[in-house]
């Protein structure tokens, strides 16, 4: 059944174009829709309708995309939040299939792009679990490239089945070389090729920078954060002991953060 003229208003329906499962509850969604150019590291609100009080209604959130600006497809990258611990959208849409609609918002928002952020010899991209997504969209594009000189991104997980998204980070490996520096950080066990612990301990350990071989300083480096607020909490407490501050438009730092979980 198309929207009705006030749904087509708010947002636009698209089509399940494929997934893939990593976990059974993190999953990514590919999908089309209509939507207006976005920014990366924009976030795109994304749902289908839900039954509430015996009533089809439509329920969207917020999801960050991971495909590039250029892309035909748009894709997300989403933990399920259980139904009993208050899920509403993410069971949803982890019940669609290829095929299947979805609806999105027509325009993506948010202001975790490469536009707000200052160019620095070396980009620090740290993130956890499905915050690795915005990421991978900044770093799809040329201004990344041009805009930093080394890049080194950061993705930290507690198992590692969630490591997400390995095929295309070895790709950007592949055709970026020493300016691309990928490192994985799993929590809660050992993993070949991973660091052990967490993002704030191992920047304070100095383990960190010395896997990268970059050194992560206030005068050569920007960093940008994406993940669960524990996390942006202590990491930037550990770069501000380290001499880096907040960005902020009005006065220019080395710490840009998103929270998103």
């Amino acid at each position: 059944m198309p929207p009705s003229h006030t749904m087509a208003e708010k947002f636009i329906e698209g089509c399940v174009v494929g997934r893939t499962d990593y976990t059974e509850s993190l999953f990514t969604l590919r999908f089309t829709a209509a939507i207006a150019p976005f920014e990366a590291g924009q976030f795109l609100r994304v749902g289908t309708e839900v039954l509430k009080d015996g009533a089809s209604v439509p329920e969207l959130r917020p999801y960050s995309l991971v495909n590039a600006p250029n892309d035909d497809v748009l894709e997300i990258v989403l933990t399920v939040v259980p139904e009993h611990a208050g899920g509403v959208v993410s069971p949803a849409l982890h019940r669609l299939r290829e095929g299947d609609g979805i609806l999105v918002s027509p325009r993506a928002n948010g202001f975790f792009t490469l536009a707000e952020v200052p160019s620095a010899p070396v980009l620090w991209a740290l993130a956890t679990g499905t915050g690795l997504g915005p990421f991978l969209s900044i770093l799809a594009t040329d201004r990344a490239w041009q805009q930093f000189e080394t890049i080194v991104l950061v993705h930290a997980v507690r198992h590692a089945a969630e490591l997400t998204y390995r095929e295309r980070i070895a790709g950007l490996a592949k055709q970026h070389g020493e300016r691309f520096r990928p490192l994985s950080v799993v929590s809660r066990e050992p993993h070949p090729g991973a660091l052990r612990g967490r993002i704030p301990a191992l920047i304070a350990s100095g383990e960190l920078e010395a896997r990268a071989g970059v050194a992560l300083t206030a005068a050569t480096g920007h960093v940008m954060l994406c993940g669960n607020p524990e996390m942006l909490r202590d990491t930037t407490a550990a770069l501000e002991a380290r001499g880096l501050t907040r960005h902020r438009p009005r006065k220019p730092g080395q710490i840009t953060t998103e929270a998103y979980w």
